[in-house]
């Protein structure tokens, strides 16, 4: 029996929705505590013992809900917790006896999502996701859990996903709950994987827009399609490791006789994970394409610049041409005119009675012959 259930969680693979039974989210259960604030790292938001998939009871510590087991090992604990200390894991993996390798990663967290399974005890760390409209960005959280053949911990080091809806749906269906803690491993793997759909439809409308914006010339689009490229990649990161892990699962179903009911959820889950990474593919290879586009762009209107100041540059040289060549024409008769204005006493032709006229035709012809040759070479 402890195989059996503790097997069940090996694997999954591919995703259309299938329907489902409705689950009604019922509030929560009098006596579980609130969820822990930001400013609280270290927290037990909920201790519960389930028997036949209904709640009964609600311990006020971990050893107590241990005691309950000691009871009757057919009874379920699901304990939540909320960034929780060392101190409160070391607690845990006592009771429970939980490897030393998976405690130790669910203090550091920061690890990639991944399916292990230690002796009788499975532990799987997954990457949920949230879109955040306001910032037009994604917010991504850490989620590891240690899953027996009667416990189910969970450690959740971010805001999302909302485990408390994860339970009281499981409350609200006690024949599902009842499966143990294949049931919470599939409710919470499908809470995971509901919620990238929000974040692909976020995902896809920044990308829309962001089209608008470089056929549009923005100037700040590149930073927006390297920040872009850079969430999606990580959102890539965060749900491609999901087809391994249920592929996984998936596999172990006949070895550990997995209950049909919970084959089938698992495969639709599965399905809707090979969806979610169809689409953020694409988004990878539009966003690649939207880069190339906008680098053409930017290219053509910086060649559409040089062009322009090449053209202004020539039209300038035209005009200094022609100014030059009506300088060097006017220059001549003045030096003819200042040689002969410097009125010195010895000076030849002051005496010629042509010599006025000589100077006059001399000025006139130096200019002619200088528009001529201007003229000649387009100068003017």
């Amino acid at each position: 029996m402890v195989d059996r259930r503790r097997a069940s969680l090996t694997a999954l693979s591919t995703l259309t929705r299938r329907p489902r039974p409705e689950l009604t989210l019922a509030p929560p259960p009098a006596g579980a505590p609130a969820p822990a604030g930001p400013d609280r790292p270290a927290l037990i938001v909920d201790n519960a013992v389930y028997s036949s998939g209904r709640r009964v009871a609600t311990p006020d510590s971990v050893a107590e809900s241990h005691e309950w087991l000691v009871e009757d090992p057919e009874r379920l604990v699901w304990l939540g917790l909320y960034r929780p200390e060392p101190a409160e894991l070391g607690e845990l993996a006592e009771q429970y006896d939980l490897p030393d390798l998976a405690v130790e990663d669910a203090i550091k967290a920061h690890q990639r999502p991944k399916f292990e399974r230690y002796g009788s005890t499975l532990f799987v760390v997954l990457k949920a996701a949230r879109y955040l409209d306001a910032a037009e960005e994604v917010e991504f959280g850490e989620l590891h859990l240690f899953l027996g053949r009667n416990f189910a911990i969970t450690v959740r080091h971010s805001e999302s996903p909302d485990l408390s809806r994860v339970r009281r749906r499981l409350e609200s269906e006690p024949a599902l709950l009842e499966k143990g803690s294949e049931a919470v491993l599939y409710a919470i793997l499908d809470a995971v994987v509901d919620g990238y759909s929000p974040v692909v439809a976020g995902l896809a409308t920044d990308i829309d827009e962001i089209e608008t914006e470089v056929f549009r010339g923005d100037p700040g689009v590149s930073r927006r399609i390297y920040e872009l490229s850079q969430e999606v990649l990580e959102f890539q990161r965060a749900a491609r490791p999901l087809t391994g892990i249920l592929a996984a699962i998936t596999a172990g179903f006949d070895k550990y006789d997995v209950d049909e009911e919970l084959r089938s959820y698992l495969r639709d889950v599965a399905d809707h994970v090979v969806q979610v990474n169809e689409r953020v593919e694409g988004f990878r290879l539009q966003l690649r394409d939207i880069l190339t586009v906008n680098a053409t762009l930017v290219a053509q209107r910086q060649n559409e610049e040089i062009r322009e100041l090449t053209e202004a540059s020539i039209a300038q040289g035209e005009e200094v041409k022609k100014i030059s060549a009506w300088a060097a024409i006017l220059f001549a008769p003045t030096l003819v005119g200042t040689v002969y204005g410097m009125n010195f006493e010895d000076m030849p032709e002051l005496s010629w009675h042509l010599g006025y006229p000589f100077a006059l035709v001399l000025m006139a012809g130096v200019s002619l012959a200088l528009y001529a040759v201007f003229k000649r070479r387009g100068w003017i």
